[in-house]
């Protein structure tokens, strides 16, 4: 199966957690927040959302920084996904 996102919407894959911070230090499993990193996995066409005419600035392979309480969590295929609006994406990473 394939997630196909309509309008503004961006799926997402998150991606996975440092277990050690760069001083060399183990971080538990309970103590660790999720990451606000992801993967851009598809993306809508964007056109005219609200009345608004969205351009999608983002593209499949992108990795971008998503907004801490954003989007839905969807388990397709024992693959967890993200989809947000393009606009609770943050930025995009270089």
């Amino acid at each position: 199966m394939k997630l196909v996102p309509l309008g503004d919407r961006v799926v997402l894959k998150q991606l996975v957690a440092e277990e050690t911070t760069k001083s060399g230090i183990v971080l538990p499993g309970q103590n660790k927040e999720k990451p606000q990193q992801a993967e851009v996995v598809a993306v809508g066409p964007g056109g005219v959302v609200d009345g608004k005419e969205i351009k999608m600035e983002v593209k499949v392979g992108d990795q971008v920084i998503y907004s801490k309480y954003a989007g839905t969590d969807v388990k397709l295929d024992d693959e967890e996904y993200i989809v947000v609006r393009q606009s609770d994406i943050l930025a995009i990473i270089q």
